[in-house]
């Protein structure tokens, strides 16, 4: 006859998964899931065990066992909080419709609960919807107004509405709340910025990395940590005996960041680096090196560098490239805006020998790039259109249309009608050299805001730029002019999402400066 070991009773298992818990808080994952598996064992419908089991699988970023033993807690007892955990678990598994469900649905048992209109606002934010979001949030701050999250996410959002001095004021909150949140200050820092007050803002900028987020919407990279000292525009000439200093003159190491037209954008300081340093290096992006190196050649203390591929005793200082205007002191009005970037000459006479071959060699060629890169990016799906929206641009007479949209989406490729207006040679365009060489040869360039609309304007080529509603900081607010490039003209959204206006102004524009240099030479696209 044998003898079953006696069942456990409440309180034993209350104690294990006490324990479990506290195992969890502690990283001791393998003790915390013995303990649940001890639990499960004896009461395989312990809601809390299963829970737990979600919260354990979690910490160890086992998205998909996660949402099972969470979806398991929920059909033997319907709980907000377990309802939050699965919620968290489509969230970063960029389930967004099931989350906001799941979040409604714990909204339902619980309607004050400030964790789960959080997670609501943050579904709604992410999904485009920038209005429902800014009301799930403002319900957050009334029933914990000492959230520092949802002023930080609140502020972005009514930037995004071009409600800049409410997205100041929540930001600043956010920061006196929580003054170690860099994402508050990096949210900041874009605010201030698209005000224009620079030099308030560059500190805060230091913090960028904080937001920084990859193609699929997930935290992309970290502050570069190197063992050399950050130059912040520090005096560095010997006669202030400079501890350290090298005899010959300190050496600079600049690393990139961001993406190719932030790279575009602030190559413009390599330059005045230089005139501060012997030498300076850029760890340089393989498909801006061409163009980099031939706009560059003039300076022989300039070096472009692969990534990895250089020895850290050679250099005495580094940067970040998007430090380099704080180093500098950059005001509004002491941008360093000239041209800076050049096309080769020979690769621009063979794209000229092949523009001549087109018929009608007299009408104005005009680049146009009508999508960015990063598809899976909500700023993507703002600033960018769709091949059918951009048709009745590319219907204006009287204009060779020539492509220079690049793209891995089949989404953003030019459809049937569009062809038949464009001249697509980007197949055979490799890296931005070649990209620079053909708008060398281009009267104007129309482009969204992406890396092609830097590298027309810092060639000091015409650019009309499409710019979304409360766009990027760098365009800063009400004004159709760029103190970065003296060569744009911005055409911005009157209301988020209204392309259609925006290209009723351009092709209205463009009538006017083909019509009024018909026959003649059409290079009236500047201001």
């Amino acid at each position: 006859m044998s003898i079953q070991p006696p069942v456990p009773n409440e309180e034993s298992l209350a104690l294990w998964l006490t324990q479990a818990d506290q195992a969890r808080m502690a990283g001791q994952i393998a003790t915390a899931q013995t303990l649940l598996d001890r639990i499960l064992a004896q009461a395989p419908g312990h809601s809390g065990a299963l829970h737990l089991h979600a919260l354990v699988a979690l910490a160890t970023n086992q998205l998909e066992s996660a949402q099972g033993w969470a979806e398991r807690a929920l059909e033997v007892r319907p709980d907000p909080a377990y309802y939050g955990t699965l919620c968290v678990v489509q969230i970063k598994r960029c389930a967004y419709a099931s989350a906001l469900q799941t979040a409604e649905s714990g909204l339902a048992l619980e309607p004050d609960s400030a964790t789960l209109h959080f997670f609501r606002a943050v579904v709604l934010q992410v999904l485009g919807r920038p209005e429902e979001a800014a009301a799930a949030y403002r319900r957050v701050i009334e029933l914990k107004p000492d959230h520092p999250q949802a002023h930080a996410n609140l502020g972005v959002v009514v930037k995004d509405l071009g409600l800049l001095d409410e997205a100041q004021c929540h930001l600043r909150h956010a920061v006196e709340l929580a003054p170690s949140y860099l994402g508050a200050r990096a949210s900041l820092s874009q605010i201030l910025l698209a005000a224009g007050r620079y030099e308030e803002a560059w500190p805060y900028f230091e913090d960028r990395w904080a937001n920084f987020v990859g193609a699929d919407g997930r935290p992309a990279t970290e502050r570069p940590a190197l063992p050399l000292p950050q130059w912040r525009g520090e005096r560095l000439d010997n006669a202030n005996g400079v501890p350290g200093q090298p005899a010959y003159g300190a050496r600079l190491l600049v690393i990139p960041e961001q993406g190719h037209g932030d790279s575009l954008q602030f190559v413009r300081y390599l330059p005045l680096a230089l005139e501060r340093f012997a030498r300076v290096g850029y760890i340089c992006p393989p498909s801006l090196r061409r163009l980099y190196e031939e706009s560059f050649a003039h300076l022989a203390g300039l070096v472009m560098l692969d990534d990895g591929l250089f020895d850290l005793g050679d250099w005495d200082w580094h940067c970040p490239l998007m430090s380099l205007p704080m180093a500098f002191g950059t005001r509004l009005d002491t941008i360093p805006a000239t041209p800076y970037l050049r096309a080769d000459n020979a690769r621009s006479a063979a794209w000229r020998a092949r523009l001549s071959t087109l018929s009608d060699p007299e009408l104005p060629r005009i680049g146009v790039v009508w999508a960015g890169g990063h598809s899976g990016l909500t700023e993507d799906r703002a600033r960018s259109l769709l091949p059918a929206q951009i048709a009745p641009l590319l219907a204006v007479h009287d204009v060779r249309w020539i492509s220079l949209q690049k793209t891995d989406d089949p989404a953003k490729r030019a459809d049937a009608v569009s062809n038949t207006r464009l001249t697509d040679w980007m197949d055979h365009v490799t890296d931005f050299a070649d990209t620079a060489a053909l708008i060398d040869n281009l009267d104007l360039v129309i482009s969204v805001d992406t890396s092609v609309a830097h590298l027309a304007a810092a060639m000091g080529k015409p650019v009309w730029l499409l710019n979304r509603f409360a766009g990027c900081w760098r365009w800063l607010r009400d004004r159709d002019d760029s103190p970065w490039y003296p060569s744009v003209r911005l055409f911005t959204q009157a209301q988020r999402g209204d392309w259609g206006g925006v290209l009723e102004r351009v092709a209205e524009a463009l009538r006017q400066s083909t019509g009024a240099s018909h026959g003649k030479s059409y290079r009236r696209f500047v201001r």
